[in-house]
């Protein structure tokens, strides 16, 4: 009983995708059109060598770890900036008045819709071009970090990240709080241990839909202009070659990024934090 039970939660997942697949090679097949839908192996192919170069725009590992970079920087851009403030506006009520109203206002705004604005802010400027760098080991690198892209993956992971900061702290119960100043506990003190202990699983949460938000804000932050490298510019530039079966490559390699971050931060929440699910 325990064997087949054992065999049954691993196979469930896999049915749905292996049907998907078979459909997939089917179709292909009997449209025979590659530019329309290539086929699954010509895709797993691609996949299978992610060091080997696809069509002079690079290798698939080398665009993904670009990729990566560029996430990296806006997204830990925004969480530096928005936990400690979600902390401060979370903590103080005068704050949350002051702030919260204007910050609002900017919330709905989809990151893609600052694409204009951030094209007349910044330009094609990178980071070699902030800082002086003109040649060098790192320049190529450096040159493909736009700060237009920057900015639209910190604007995708910023109001996640913001609003779970606030959330966590105001969802401290007061008790906690009354109890340590009737202690004599300075505001430092309260700041440390008791608000940031309480707020940590909501910071957490916060921190992976922020991810997740920016890792989907990548692929249209790679077709701003003066992109030379990284899975969205290997996806569109892939398009105008009519090489479908590298933009599904470019696809599949998001989607599985994605899934394996969004995993870690599962796996985080239920090691570090099953004790607020007990608490529920």
């Amino acid at each position: 009983m325990n064997k087949q039970f054992k065999w049954t939660k691993w196979m469930t997942p896999v049915i749905l995708p292996v049907f998907f697949l078979i459909i997939w090679q089917l179709a292909a097949v009997k449209m025979d059109n590659r530019m329309v839908l290539p086929t699954v192996s010509a895709v797993l192919s691609i996949l299978a060598e992610p060091t080997a170069e696809l069509v002079s725009i690079g290798s698939l590992i080398r665009n993904t770890w670009i990729s990566l970079l560029r996430v990296a920087l806006g997204y830990l851009t925004a969480a530096m900036i928005a936990i400690p403030l979600g902390v401060f506006i979370g903590y103080s009520k005068r704050l949350d008045r002051l702030v919260m109203p204007f910050l609002s206002l900017f919330r709905p705004i989809a990151p893609l819709a600052w694409v204009p604005l951030v094209l007349a802010w910044f330009g094609v400027s990178s980071l070699a071009t902030m800082m002086g760098i003109r040649g060098g080991q790192y320049y190529s690198l450096l040159h493909n970090i736009k700060l237009s892209m920057i900015f639209i993956i910190f604007i995708g992971a910023f109001f996640p990240i913001l609003t779970n900061s606030i959330y966590g702290v105001k969802n401290v119960k007061q008790t906690l709080v009354d109890s340590a100043k009737t202690l004599g506990a300075t505001r430092r003190e309260i700041m440390m241990k008791v608000l940031l202990p309480g707020a940590l699983p909501s910071m957490v949460t916060g921190l992976r839909v922020g991810l997740g938000v920016a890792w989907m804000c990548l692929v249209s932050a790679e077709m701003l202009p003066g992109s030379l490298a990284g899975i969205g510019y290997l996806i569109t530039h892939a398009y105008t070659l009519a090489r479908t079966d590298i933009v599904i490559a470019g696809m599949i390699c998001i989607g599985l990024v994605g899934g394996l971050m969004d995993f870690l931060f599962c796996k985080i929440e239920d090691r570090w934090f099953r004790w607020q699910k007990l608490e529920k």
